[in-house]
């Protein structure tokens, strides 16, 4: 097979395990109601089937980086694959909620050897700079493309097959990229691979699950809560301090003196968890409230998937041509609106104005993605640029995570209120767009490009990267 072929057999290869990883971000959502109903979930088993995705797979990602930099990428992309499509075929068969979330766990851990191993598989197929920032653009389309088809995807196959099919419908693909893999994807590996970090490890689960689960359980025990969050801030209190002193830290703190860093890891955290608050809400609003099938509610859906897809380039493009300030502007302003215009929805409002608000969130989110990475890894050292672009992708999904939690159980303790309706939920979300918002004017400034010069040194990368 000629060079350039086989090249871009490996990058289909990586975009469709990224695709598969994406998609069950979100598609998920448009089930919830199925699964209720079969499974006899409760809100909070509905939302740990979400987070329980969402935060191991927040908990590993780095890891999962750092040990395929050591023992070989291609051996860790095809053991992620296999425990992807293994946790999918599980999750298909489960019997009840609390399996269910399990086999979840599980496809999560399979995930975070996929997208960053896949990409460190990408950066050493395409040697020549020109051909790996356009491998790197596909990269980050099918990215977009994931995350917004999801509830389109999900709302078809739940309508079709049933809520069963969304996972079921891993295991193909999951099989046909091993193999491929096996096939036509070279084993590589760092020069000189980052030391392992068990202690941080531990530490950043501890935190992110403590914080978590005192989010969704401790409503109805604020002791409980009071525990969960204690727990979670002695673990940072020893995170922080223990990371100085390690030479290869799993969190690469001096990172965070960079105003552009800080505010990227910030507006990741803020964006996402206004993407999986929204979601979530709109699931049950459409589906609980609203009455409509799956497919319907999946198909109501459209005119956020599409802005986001067209969005997605557009934003790449003013990144690279003005920086990431207007798009981040843009990116808050649209979520904030959606959450303002959706705050007063019930099950009479009229569905021209529901997808108004769907509009809006489809515009902000979909300009979101590129400015959150160019700012992360701007200004960072050429060499630890992709440790910086994991972080960003760490901080998404703990928003993910944080954002179905916090509106959770505004649902849960929203008794009497037709499901995804109230005001304080819905202003969740646009405080969410708001804090975009005035994020993107703090760290974009002289001042805060001058802070990230400052921890970059003499060989910082000012390229824009989307």
């Amino acid at each position: 097979m000629p060079q350039p072929v086989r090249r871009r057999v490996v990058l289909a290869t990586c975009c469709l395990s990224l695709f598969i990883v994406g998609l069950d971000n979100t598609i998920v959502n448009l089930a919830l109601p199925s699964i209720r109903h079969e499974l006899g979930a409760s809100v909070s088993g509905l939302q740990w089937t979400i987070d329980a995705y969402t935060l191991v797979l927040a908990s590993l990602l780095m890891l999962s980086g750092s040990t395929a930099d050591r023992v070989g990428r291609r051996r860790t992309f095809q053991t992620g694959l296999a425990l992807f499509s293994l946790g999918s075929l599980l999750c298909g068969i489960a019997p009840n909620i609390g399996l269910l979330v399990a086999f979840r766990a599980l496809q999560a851990i399979g995930g975070s050897m996929l997208n960053p191993v896949a990409l460190s598989i990408v950066a050493n197929v395409f040697t020549e700079p020109r051909d790996r920032v356009r491998a790197i653009g596909v990269w980050a389309a099918v990215n977009g493309l994931s995350l917004a088809v999801g509830p389109v995807v999900g709302g078809v196959l739940v309508g079709w097959a049933g809520w069963r099919s969304i996972f079921w419908i891993n295991v193909p693909v999951g099989i046909a990229a091993i193999v491929l893999t096996a096939l036509f994807v070279p084993e590589s590996r760092a020069p000189r691979p980052r030391r392992l970090d068990p202690v941080g490890q531990l530490l950043v689960i501890v935190v992110l699950a403590s914080v978590t689960y005192g989010i969704i359980e401790g409503r109805g025990s604020g002791a409980l809560m009071v525990g969960c969050f204690a727990v979670g801030a002695v673990a940072l209190a020893v995170l922080l301090p223990y990371e100085r002193r390690r030479r290869d830290p799993l969190l690469e703190l001096r990172f965070f003196r960079s105003v552009p860093f800080s505010g990227a890891t910030l507006t990741a955290v803020t964006g996402f968890a206004a993407l999986s608050g929204f979601l979530f809400l709109n699931t049950l609003y459409l589906q609980e409230a609203r009455g409509f099938s799956a497919l319907h509610a999946g198909l109501l859906t459209l005119p956020m998937a599409a802005l986001t897809v067209v969005g997605a380039p557009l934003s790449g493009r003013m990144v690279n041509a003005r920086g990431p300030r207007l798009p981040l502007l843009v990116a808050g302003a649209g979520i904030a609106a959606s959450g303002v215009v959706l705050s007063g929805i019930g099950p009479e409002t009229p569905i021209l104005l529901v997808v108004a608000g769907y509009v809006c969130f489809g515009v902000g989110y979909g300009v979101l993605n590129a400015p959150i990475t160019n700012a992360a890894v701007s200004g960072m050292p050429r060499e630890q640029a992709g440790l910086a672009a994991a972080v960003a992708s760490t901080s998404r999904q703990v928003g993910t995570a944080l954002g179905v939690a916090v509106v959770g159980a505004v649902v849960a303790g929203s008794a009497g209120t037709p499901p995804g309706t109230g005001r304080a939920v819905w202003a969740i979300v646009a405080g969410c767009g708001v804090l975009v918002f005035a994020l993107g004017l703090v760290t974009t400034g002289r001042w805060a490009l001058a802070t990230a010069a400052r921890v970059g040194g003499p060989d910082h990368d000012d390229a824009p990267v989307v």
